[in-house]
């Protein structure tokens, strides 16, 4: 069978992924219900077309912190990709590059950021940040981020703790003994094995700080030359705060709906947040994202890029580099024949007005 769509390619990768790491990836907090949100409150907004104005092509670049891409699309850090093939991030990363869209690494990756950067020279791409108890070792990775070219550093601010996963801990997750986190030696680099649960919640809560404050996002701001971005924001309170300390990006996200059950959908919290500090800084969403719609509906609603995991990793699974090129391949038609649809020929034309939530659609 052809592989036409995202959820074509999560049913092979479940059929080629070791059941250790597909639950791992695929698996969120709790119960699962904001992992379900995550998705439902995509399938709930209703795209409201205009006809008779796209003309006969479209243009779907967009520029961010000083770099052109491609599209509004861009892959979100997921961790220990080589779980999933052994190129791993570094065959991810290439797959970005190739088609002109964003690439962020995980802290804890597989690959580590210089053979990223090797790999990928030239292209932007950002280096996903955890702050840990070792604080000479978090600056240490900054500096090195920075050396190695990196655009952009992207602060995790929503787990100072690793949220509840079920199914890592029935499956007593441990990283497979060939790999490492790269970015690491030693105990950092070897330590995600179980001691009885999840060996990735142990890791985390002997490695990170629990006692992270805005002081840390102060400090990082004050601290690196380049720009930063807060992950894992979800309320305008929170928003005003992180834009009054001068960041330059927020990203809205629930973590994949792996932190705390319950929260909302990243495309539910998306327009307090752009309605609160859209105008002081630049904000970018993940969460639920399988489609080319998605992407269009969180554009109308604000975002200037819109990023998915996931994805990635299924399309990295079934076919390393190549899997990604496509998965991106298929969720570039998909945006731009939306807004062929649409009546949009710029991602700029992409406005509030094309998008109504389905509770409100009746009362039009």
């Amino acid at each position: 069978m052809a592989l036409a769509s995202v959820k074509d390619y999560e049913k092979r990768a479940s059929e080629i992924i070791p059941r250790n790491a597909l639950d791992y990836y695929r698996s969120g907090a709790g119960d699962e219900l904001s992992l379900r949100l995550n998705r439902v409150c995509f399938d709930r907004l209703r795209i409201r077309p205009r006809v008779l104005k796209s003309g006969s092509k479209r243009d779907l670049s967009v520029n961010l912190f000083g770099d052109r891409y491609s599209m509004p699309i861009g892959i979100s850090p997921t961790a220990m990709q080589r779980m999933a093939h052994p190129e791993g991030e570094v065959a991810n990363s290439k797959a970005a590059a190739s088609r002109g869209v964003g690439f962020t690494l995980s802290t804890i990756s597989t690959s580590s950021m210089e053979q990223v950067a090797t790999g990928t020279p030239g292209s932007p791409k950002w280096f996903q940040l955890y702050i840990y108890r070792d604080r000479k070792l978090t600056e240490s990775l900054v500096r090195r981020a920075e050396k190695a070219g990196f655009k952009a550093i992207v602060l995790t601010v929503d787990a100072p703790m690793f949220g509840l996963r079920r199914a890592d801990m029935r499956n007593k997750f441990s990283l497979p003994p060939h790999l490492v986190l790269a970015n690491f030696e030693g105990r950092l680099a070897t330590g995600v094995q179980s001691q009885g649960g999840s060996g990735i919640n142990e890791y985390i809560t002997e490695q990170l700080d629990p006692t992270l404050s805005w002081d840390d996002v102060k400090w990082l701001v004050n601290f690196t030359r380049l720009p930063v971005i807060v992950k894992g924001i979800l309320t305008q309170e929170d928003a005003v705060i992180a834009a009054d300390m001068g960041v330059q990006g927020i990203w809205v996200s629930n973590h994949g709906a792996r932190q705390l059950d319950s929260v909302p959908a990243s495309i539910e919290a998306l327009p307090e947040i752009v309605k609160a500090v859209g105008n002081r800084t630049t904000i970018v969403m993940d969460g639920g994202v399988t489609e080319g719609t998605d992407v269009f509906k969180a554009i109308a609603l604000g975002a200037k890029m819109v990023f998915f995991g996931r994805p990635a990793l299924w399309g990295l699974a079934v076919n390393g580099q190549q899997g990604v090129e496509h998965v991106l391949d298929l969720l570039r038609k998909e945006l731009d024949v939306a807004m062929a649809l649409a009546g949009c020929q710029t991602i700029g034309d992409i406005t509030p007005n094309h998008v109504v939530h389905e509770s409100l659609y009746a009362k039009l």
